[in-house]
């Protein structure tokens, strides 16, 4: 397998072997490391510091394995490459989850991804809007005639993104400009005055936003409540609380839907169980590395899950009294 986009690898037992074998010791043969690939998002997004701190809780945890984080453009292509076997576990929106069991090809999904398996409902993401209070957006009716970036081009995101304007009875045609940018990069326009506003379905406090506030003046734009009764599952009405972001007052209505870890059928039972178990025995630590893992929660694992448990995650949440 390639290893595309390299950050973070561990290495264990596998020195020892090399070592051996330079050393002539002709019968010992080193044992081939498992190689673990987390698919995640934007650097600058959520998906990637948690992938990060999993990577490191399965290196130091689990033996003779290689663990790599890989940014990707997220869920859409999170998905696909997991149908394909070039990785071993992502980060998933719970919709693009069920959007890619079913086939939809609208949204990215060309054929049913049939050999995706569940890990675990991890936290929700929160639509944020963002505008810059100079562009005079208050209400999400007031997008119309705005320039607004919805996220990378069939992102999970950007799947939200359509989703809500069909709900709010509009479309990408009422706005004046549509991009399609990363977190970062939208954040990047408007901190230079060529884009009004972004959507960002992400986990709370996620670094790009908290860069745009911290940079200029901005308004959080509510998702009123009739869209969040359109939508329905697996969306979920929330809220973004006061003081997440600077200059933010008070609370901001909007809707979350729930994140997912998935893997593939070709995953070892074995691996995917530890996989699992490691995940909700150092939950302390993948919080000190996103603040959004704080959600994550055993009790609520199995919730909604949109595709079959992988047989390892399943005896761990049998042992656990979960089936």
């Amino acid at each position: 397998m390639k290893l595309s986009t390299p950050v973070t690898i561990a290495r264990k037992s596998l020195l020892a072997g090399t070592v051996a074998m330079t050393l002539g010791f002709g019968s010992v043969t080193a044992n081939a490391a498992e190689f673990i690939n987390i698919l995640t998002g934007g650097t600058s997004g959520v998906y990637y510091p948690l992938g990060v701190g999993l990577s490191k809780i399965y290196a130091d945890n689990m033996e003779d394995v290689r663990t790599q984080v890989q940014s990707t453009k997220a869920s859409v292509e999170n998905l696909n490459l997991l149908q394909k076997g070039r990785g071993e576990l992502a980060l998933a929106l719970g919709d693009s989850v069920k959007n890619a069991w079913e086939g939809n090809e609208e949204v990215g999904f060309p054929k049913k991804l049939d050999k995706l398996r569940g890990i675990a409902a991890v936290y929700p993401n929160f639509i944020q809007i963002v505008a810059s209070k100079e562009s005079g957006i208050k209400t999400f009716a007031d997008l119309k005639g705005k320039s607004l970036s919805v996220g990378a081009a069939k992102s999970g995101t950007e799947l939200n993104a359509r989703t809500i304007f069909g709900a709010a009875g509009m479309s990408y045609d009422d706005l004046g400009k549509t991009e399609y940018l990363p977190f970062s990069e939208s954040v990047e326009l408007i901190k230079n005055r060529q884009l009004d506003a972004t959507l960002q379905s992400a986990g709370l406090g996620v670094a790009s936003l908290k860069d745009l506030s911290t940079s200029l003046p901005v308004t959080l734009v509510a998702v009123p409540e009739d869209v969040v009764e359109k939508l329905g599952p697996p969306y979920i009405s929330a809220a973004i609380p006061a003081g997440t972001y600077d200059g933010q007052d008070e609370d901001v209505t909007t809707v979350a839907v729930v994140n997912f870890l998935v893997t593939h059928s070709e995953v070892s039972d074995e691996t995917a169980y530890q996989m699992t178990k490691l995940l909700f025995e150092n939950l302390p630590a993948l919080e000190a590395a996103h603040k959004a893992a704080a959600s994550i929660k055993l009790e609520n694992a199995l919730k909604g899950m949109p595709v079959p448990l992988h047989p390892g995650a399943e005896r761990f949440y049998k042992e656990k009294g979960l089936l």
